[in-house]
């Protein structure tokens, strides 16, 4: 872990701007996603969120290879790549959500669409785009049937809400493996014009597929248990299946709920009083609990770029984890794995479609199409005073574990502070010790010198849900 004046002047940062917490507790999230209690909501209630935020790093240059003293791509602030600091509303979201009530309680229905400046509005035209469009049919006891556009059951940084995700930046892991970025070829070939660069042909994935979901929770004693089913077109979202195959998901929770929960009864439709528009707020949900989960994702897909890897190739995803919330603590954990089709950076470390220092190609965005990968966190915080919660991260991304050539490891250690003025709204400011190597090259060799050169990164967010 780098530990320089960099990480220091970090500490400092964090340390000065400390100052409260919500009560954002474990949450099942395919029942408040999923479900909509008519008591709570009624036909149509309207909601969203923004999320202006500052990020910086040192910008420090590519130190090696054919971009050398070129911007380093991961030096660079989100979306646009163009500079290691700014301003930016990374999320504007408003949607929609409610029963069918008159006509039909047992009918509920979730819309969303996104307005900020960040992966899904950046491809695919440049404009806002419709994240969530689903409904959900509450008619068969032990079966809810949920189909349209919306959240995927998997990993629990993806799965959440993203207002109430308690950091700025995704985990190494999450973001490069479970984010997935879609491409018509895996950047194999030399580009020679700006034109023929490869790079992604629609928004992110951003957690969320297009298909139909059977789930539901039942209790047994303090206990309560989910499963999710589901079939997807596995090819992002705002678009039609691209080949034919459909991606398959499956997830299980059991989550042990502590004194006061107040979770929706086995079976019914009736919502806990707790359960309100409040909980879209940063403090989520009223209750407390130990969760454990397991899931599991597995899909084809397909590239078309002759001479640039076209072909159909195996995607799996699957991983293990927990959260726990209680009193003042808040931690989790979780561990996946990775296999077949695998984002893999830039060429030289270098910003999509830069030039070489020679003239002769451009950057490309790179896919290793039968690849392997593994990755971890562990996550704590603690509630030191009622608007004040201290948090700690550290996550380890380890990539192409198949390839000693290729092999690269991701290390993060994240300080933050969440300030809530009231539940719903707060300011995160985070602190990001990064690093990366080539574990089984030389440190002198260039995609060490290359990763030698990842900055820390130091970002500030506010969040207003309304």
């Amino acid at each position: 872990m780098k530990i320089n004046h960099k990480t220091t002047l970090g500490l400092v940062c964090a340390a000065g701007l400390l100052v409260g917490s919500g009560e954002a507790f474990a949450i099942n999230w395919l029942k408040m996603q999923g479900a909509e209690p008519p008591s709570a909501s009624g036909r149509a209630r309207i909601w969203g969120f923004i999320q202006p935020e500052y990020q910086q790093t040192s910008g420090t240059k590519i130190q090696a290879g054919g971009w050398s003293g070129q911007n380093a791509v991961f030096n660079m602030s989100r979306p646009d790549l163009k500079s290691e600091s700014g301003f930016n509303i990374i999320r504007a979201r408003v949607g929609v959500r409610g029963t069918g009530f008159p006509l039909d309680s047992n009918v509920n229905y979730f819309f969303l669409a996104e307005f900020g400046n960040n992966g899904i509005t950046r491809q695919g035209g440049g404009s806002a785009k419709i994240t969530d469009a689903s409904v959900t049919l509450n008619h068969i006891k032990g079966a809810r049937i949920r189909v349209g556009q919306f959240k995927t059951p998997g990993s629990e940084e993806g799965l959440q809400a993203i207002h109430v995700f308690d950091y700025i930046n995704f985990t190494n892991g999450v973001n490069q493996l479970l984010l997935e970025r879609f491409f018509n070829g895996d950047g194999s070939s030399t580009k020679t014009s700006a034109a023929s660069v490869n790079k992604p042909n629609g928004p992110v994935s951003a957690f969320r597929d297009i298909g139909i979901q059977v789930f539901d929770w039942f209790t047994v004693g303090d206990w309560e248990h989910t499963y999710a089913l589901m079939l997807g077109n596995g090819n992002g979202i705002t678009r039609n299946d691209n080949n034919g195959k459909r991606e398959v998901y499956a997830y299980w929770a059991s989550e042990l709920l502590f004194a006061g929960a107040s979770p929706f009864p086995s079976g019914s439709h009736v919502a806990p009083t707790s359960w309100s528009a409040d909980q879209h707020g940063p403090r989520g949900a009223r209750y407390q609990s130990w969760k454990m989960y397991g899931w599991y994702q597995d899909g084809k897909r397909t590239l078309t770029t002759v001479g640039d890897g076209a072909g159909e190739y195996d995607r799996t995803r699957y991983g293990i984890g927990t959260t726990l919330r209680k009193g003042k603590i808040r931690a989790a954990a979780e561990y996946f794995k990775a296999e077949g089709m695998i984002f893999s950076g830039t060429d030289g470390g270098a910003v999509a479609g830069s030039q070489n220092n020679a003239g002769t190609a451009y950057a490309d965005f790179n896919v290793s199409t039968m690849d392997e990968a593994n990755s971890w966190y562990v996550d704590f915080g603690y509630l030191i005073h009622p608007k004040l919660e201290l948090d700690i991260r550290y996550d380890i991304l380890n990539r192409s574990t198949n390839s000693s050539a290729r092999e690269r490891k991701y290390e993060s250690l994240t300080l933050g502070a969440q300030y809530f003025f009231n539940k719903k709204s707060r300011l995160l400011v985070n602190y990001e010790m990064r690093s990366a190597e080539a574990p089984n090259a030389a440190s002198s060799a260039a995609p060490n010198r290359i990763l030698d050169g990842m900055d820390n990164r130091m970002s500030a967010q506010l969040l207003i849900v309304f």
